[in-house]
């Protein structure tokens, strides 16, 4: 529902500014991308009544223009190897009184491999390196001060993308991080404005430091409130959240989820 919604409020918009509705599909984790996950967006966007602009832009498909991006970062000195588990990071984290979190609540990384011997970015991932980071001291410097957003409804927002560390933008399994493919994405396609839920609001500021050090145009963004349980819980297909192909299944006609959810 969660989804619906967001996909609602884009098709919306668009229509109202003349706009392109653009329906991307996010599938650059492809050890959880299925075919019958991507036909059943498609199934339910229809059944909604959206259309949307054709082909659609598969992630997995353009490796190479975020790794030509990473390129970019790395011969500016600002992304490294890092070797290092998810589980190192934590056990370091637990090792250190209030040691400093990330707006995901994820232990931000100590900084281990940060000054090793650089690596050009293929060949880290080319030849096994577990994973590529920003270094996110290097890069603000570079950015300089002034990195904002503009919100809809609320003005200039100043960026604070330090709160993430230094970031993975890309591991062996997963070639591009979201950060770096959405922001590479917006620029190839043309978007001018975002809009996206406000569980990804804190991502924006390190979006857009990524936007000034590759160069990027700057859109606008739009965050907008989540769809909520009964308990104000986020609803989620993990936590037993009813799904659009259950509802249709259910007898649900498509305008009474569209009134449902203010459309």
């Amino acid at each position: 529902m969660g989804h619906a919604y967001s996909a609602l409020l884009n098709f919306a918009l668009a229509r109202e500014s003349g706009g392109r509705f653009l329906l991307r599909i996010e599938d650059i984790d492809q050890g959880r991308a299925r075919p019958e996950f991507e036909a059943a967006i498609y199934e339910d966007l229809a059944w909604l009544g959206l259309e949307w602009e054709t082909p659609v832009r598969r992630q997995s498909e353009h490796f190479e223009d975020y790794a030509r991006a990473l390129e970019r970062l790395d011969e500016m000195g600002l992304v490294y190897a890092c070797d290092c588990k998810r589980s190192d990071v934590m056990h370091f984290a637990a090792a250190h009184t209030d040691w400093p979190r990330d707006p995901d609540g994820a232990p931000l990384y100590p900084g281990t491999c940060r000054d090793k011997p650089r690596r050009p970015a293929r060949e880290v991932l080319a030849h096994g390196g577990l994973a590529l980071r920003l270094d996110m001291g290097k890069a603000a410097a570079l950015a300089g001060a002034g990195l904002s957003w503009r919100e809809w409804g609320g003005g200039d927002i100043p960026a604070n993308p330090t709160q993430w560390g230094d970031v993975v933008l890309a591991r062996k399994d997963t070639p591009a991080s979201y950060h770096i493919a959405v922001v590479v994405d917006d620029a190839l396609q043309g978007v001018t404005d975002v809009v996206r839920g406000r569980d990804l609001f804190n991502a924006t500021s390190l979006h857009r430091l990524l936007h000034r050090l590759l160069e990027l145009p700057e859109p606008r963004y739009r965050h907008h409130d989540l769809v909520l349980d009964e308990g104000g819980e986020k609803l989620a297909k993990s936590r037993g959240s009813e799904t659009l192909r259950a509802l249709r299944a259910a007898g649900a006609q498509a305008a009474d989820i569209r009134k449902r959810l203010g459309f």
